[in-house]
């Protein structure tokens, strides 16, 4: 590929990957960004999505509705998109059943059409064209059902009896030919029925949910086609912990959780034990007039410091949240002004005071003393950029970087943590890791619109800015053991003044907030994903950062060179599965500031499926990513 397409490639893609173009573009607004959908890949005909239990057409056959099973009512009229209904302004037929003819199987329900042919769904769909006297099964094949056994309702169109809807566990499907084919109408039905966020997206590990009724899901790092199911293993041994403590207290355990010695447990009516003893002796709390415990956290780092929150304890009541600084010797309510009638979630980062809660009306976040107690602060909602929906989990990375949130049949959104503002931090720009910094490559400040930053004598260019997040360039002349910076802001009388550990190399590979990595097909410039996998003899780019000095010399915040590009000093190694693979160059990016990339040749014999990937400049292992292989 020659150097001209490789900068257009990148480009390309940097334009519409959020987070890694290279913009001055000051905003306060909060940049939701969507991991995944609202699909599911459950090895069906096509993708699924949450149970939908009723399914009609309109009298003329020109639009379609479903009600799922929480409740939300959805029209279509292209069988494609889906469009919100208020349940009250919808008047839903009664199932339509005719017990006239014989029934294919002993739970099935036959629905009325106009003449032949007839149909019913039970654990299958089924067809007769002689009234009933021998049926088709529409729906299994080899004895297995390739729509998932079990159907709730069917509908038959009033203008063709050949276009047939049934609705499901696992969604809504559709034939246009009386039962011989079907296809899904769930890809772009906002109907996931995620309930918790069991773990964040992590190295070449993506993000793992909780699905009601259907267990635990990931979307993988580069995943297109929808939410993987599982077998279980963070609600297993969340379910096990539970199930530990319900025995020793003597009563249902709905949340737990632990941090060192301390263990924190809550039950029913606002219930909340604790101990500080790994659960050799209990204190018992309860908050009066809350309702269940919804979800309890517990800070590792500083354990008597735990945080609640409960179900609707009864009509029109709100949401509410508790607090304890002491290891439960006393617990405290932080609920305040906070609107909603349920809470599921919550999140909170020590440092900063900042506390979030996912409750029925949307996210919402205040500050509040997190080390003593204190009286409780006003909320705000953050919802703004999010669909309406229900807030059913809330969760901070390790180093409360990035905020995540599951909303009600939409799924997983992510952003960078608004209380960064507060407390803003220096991280490598690739992963958002602490990691040292190296000359010439790119960090991220968290938090600060960034105006201006030097480095001792030296100006460091800014490349981008906005109220969450500004993004800078080490200069190539950077030496020592650290780089402090001096930082000014539009607004702020003093400056900001952070400093990072500084090394010759400190390799990192882009990535995006699920994960994915920023990989490029060598040939086309073609983002490589789940989807898009690297065949064996072929070429794969890398952008990364961190990858120190280049030669000949190139000025700091300076495009790169579209021909003639310098060359990275530090030997650079690729690893394909633990195994180096053949590099044929390293350079710093075509066209682009602070990026490199580095080219490798994919091995003639690989194993098909996910691989892990990292690289090593100067001796120094970069984060690992995964890339999807092709033979």
């Amino acid at each position: 590929m020659c150097q001209r397409a490789t900068k257009w490639a990148v480009l390309a893609i940097l334009a519409v990957v959020p987070g890694w173009g290279q913009s001055n573009a000051p905003s306060n607004a909060i940049d939701w960004r969507r991991i995944g959908d609202a699909a599911i890949d459950a090895s069906l005909a096509a993708v699924a999505t949450g149970a939908v239990d009723r399914v009609w057409f309109s009298n003329d056959g020109g639009s379609l509705w479903i009600r799922t099973r929480y409740g939300k009512v959805y029209r279509t009229g292209d069988r494609e998109t889906w469009q919100p209904v208020d349940e009250k302004d919808v008047a839903q037929p009664a199932v339509a059943t005719n017990p006239a003819f014989a029934k294919p199987e002993a739970s099935a329900r036959i629905v009325e059409t106009s003449g032949r042919p007839i149909y019913a769904f039970g654990k299958a769909a089924w067809r007769s064209d002689d009234l009933g006297r021998t049926w088709t099964n529409l729906t299994h094949f080899r004895g297995e059902s390739i729509l998932g056994d079990g159907f709730d309702d069917m509908a038959v169109s009033p203008n063709d009896s050949d276009e047939i809807v049934v609705a499901s566990r696992f969604g809504v499907w559709r034939s246009v030919d009386g039962g011989l084919s079907w296809s899904g109408l769930n890809h772009r039905l906002p109907n996931l029925p995620v309930r918790r966020l069991l773990r964040l997206p992590q190295g070449g590990s993506g993000t793992r949910v909780l699905l009601e009724g259907m267990g635990e899901a990931v979307w993988a790092p580069g995943e297109k086609l929808g939410w993987r199911l599982e077998p279980p293993g963070d609600s297993l041994r969340d379910w096990e912990l539970r199930s530990r403590l319900s025995a020793i207290l003597g009563e249902e355990v709905l949340s737990a959780a632990v941090a060192a010695n301390y263990v924190y447990a809550g039950g029913r009516e606002g219930r909340l034990w604790a101990s500080s003893d790994q659960g050799a002796t209990w204190r018992a709390s309860v908050m009066a007039g809350a309702g269940a415990v919804a979800s309890i956290i517990a800070d590792r780092d500083e354990p008597r410091l735990s945080l609640a929150v409960f179900d609707r304890p009864g009509e029109g009541a709100g949401a509410r949240v508790a607090r304890t600084v002491n290891g439960g010797l006393f617990w405290d309510d932080l609920t305040s002004d906070l609107p909603g009638g349920s809470a599921s979630g919550i999140a909170a980062d020590r440092a900063t005071g900042a506390v979030y809660v996912a409750t029925d009306a949307g996210l919402f976040f205040t500050y509040a003393d997190l080390t003593s107690p204190a009286p409780a602060t006003p909320w705000r909602s953050l919802q703004a950029g999010l669909p309406r929906a229900p807030a059913v989990d809330v969760k901070l990375d390790d180093a409360g970087h990035q905020l995540f949130i599951a909303l009600e049949g939409h799924g997983v959104y992510a952003t960078s943590a608004p209380h960064r503002q507060r407390d803003p931090r220096l991280v490598n720009a690739a992963d958002f890791s602490s990691r040292a910094a190296a000359p010439g490559s790119l960090l991220s400040v968290l938090g600060r619109l960034v105006q201006s930053v030097r480095a001792g004598q030296a100006t460091v260019p800014v490349l981008a800015a906005s109220a969450r997040e500004s993004q800078i360039q080490v200069p190539f002349e950077a030496a020592g053991a650290s780089i402090g910076l001096v930082m000014t802001s539009p607004g702020s009388p003093d400056p900001l003044r952070l400093a990072i550990a500084l090394r010759p190399v400190s390799p990192a590979i882009f990535v995006d907030r699920d994960g994915t990595p920023m990989l490029l097909e060598g040939d086309s410039g073609i983002l490589l994903d789940a989807m898009k996998t690297a065949r064996s003899g072929t070429r794969v780019q890398i952008l990364a950062t961190g990858l120190g000095k280049v030669r000949p010399d190139w000025p700091t915040g300076l495009a790169a060179p579209l021909v003639n590009v310098p060359a990275v000093v530090a030997p650079v190694k690729v690893f394909l599965d633990r195994m180096p693979v053949e590099v044929s160059r390293a350079t710093l990016a075509p066209g682009y500031i602070g990026f490199y990339l580095i080219e490798f040749l994919i091995p003639d014999i690989v194993n098909s499926g996910p691989a892990e990937l990292y690289l090593e400049a100067g001796g120094q292992a970069s984060n690992r990513v995964r890339i999807y292989l092709e033979q």
